[in-house]
């Protein structure tokens, strides 16, 4: 009988020791999205994903192409237009995510006093931001919503707070959720007071950000002007039958290949002397 417990004793011993091994079940960290699930996403398109973002920009290409094709006849203007559309999708999701973010920038101020009143009144956590799906500012009522309904269905706090980060893709959102979660983890009573002064720091930056982008506005704005004239020049040259043949001979592909790269160049780089640093995301 002794032998028998000492047998199962090793036996157990021993599958201890395998499974403490490499082939031990090892904790997954979950995938980080793609580029371009992050750009989507912050620009609010949260029902698109990158392969449907991909087949329209396909499909706005081609349909520019046939259709400048059609206009001109000429195959190299119609193929440089058919790159401007295949552009085109992306470009726009950029521009709404900017726009979304300098929207986000201007109701933080009023989500963290929500959060600070909630707490100061005696509300949980959990309960302070399911509120905001009711009284926070509209732009972001969808995910503290989807949040609320999460934490009623699974009552686990930290991963619906992954998924609340995830969708609100902000710099200022991934600080606010953080700081909650170490207020839920080690708790504290400073929290009403850490929040009131980051709403302080918020309306600070929003304010002065909106003075520097209201300068900067010319400087963007001059170069799209300044990208987008010579190829609508292009455009209705192409359109005169004395000019037709000129681009399609190898002289002219060079100088259209030639002036876009500039011109890509060009408005890359003022777009660069004129951004203003953007917060990034180091807290996702």
């Amino acid at each position: 009988m002794s032998g028998a417990v000492l047998g199962l004793l090793f036996g157990v011993g021993l599958l201890l020791i395998w499974r403490s091994g490499p082939r031990a079940p090892r904790r997954t960290s979950p995938r980080r999205p793609s580029r371009r699930r992050e750009q989507l996403t912050a620009a609010g398109l949260t029902g698109i994903n990158p392969a449907q973002l991909l087949a329209l920009q396909v499909g706005l290409g081609l349909l520019a192409t046939v259709a400048v094709l059609l206009a001109t006849g000429t195959v190299a203007v119609s193929l440089v237009f058919g790159v401007f559309g295949f552009v085109l999708p992306q470009v726009q999701v950029r521009r709404l995510a900017v726009k979304r973010r300098a929207d986000l920038r201007e109701v933080w101020p009023e989500v963290v006093d929500n959060l600070a009143s909630a707490v100061r009144a005696g509300l949980s956590l959990p309960e302070a931001l399911s509120a905001l799906s009711t009284r926070g500012p509209e732009v972001l009522r969808p995910p503290f919503a989807r949040f609320a309904a999460e934490y009623r269905s699974t009552g686990r706090f930290g991963s619906c707070l992954d998924r609340l980060k995830a969708d609100l893709a902000d710099p200022v959102g991934d600080r606010i959720v953080e700081t909650l979660r170490v207020a839920r983890e080690v708790g504290g009573s400073d929290l009403g007071r850490v929040l009131r002064t980051l709403s302080g720091f918020l309306r600070e930056d929003a304010r002065a950000r909106a003075e520097l982008e209201t300068r900067q506005g010319w400087v963007v704005q001059a170069a799209r002007l300044a990208v987008a004239a010579p190829w609508v020049v292009l455009l209705l040259l192409a359109t005169q039958s004395t000019t037709l043949a000129a681009y399609d001979s190898p002289l002219g592909i060079g100088i259209l290949v030639v002036g876009g790269a500039v011109c890509l160049v060009a408005y890359r780089l003022m777009l660069r002397i004129g951004r203003l640093p953007q917060d990034v995301r180091v807290l996702q």
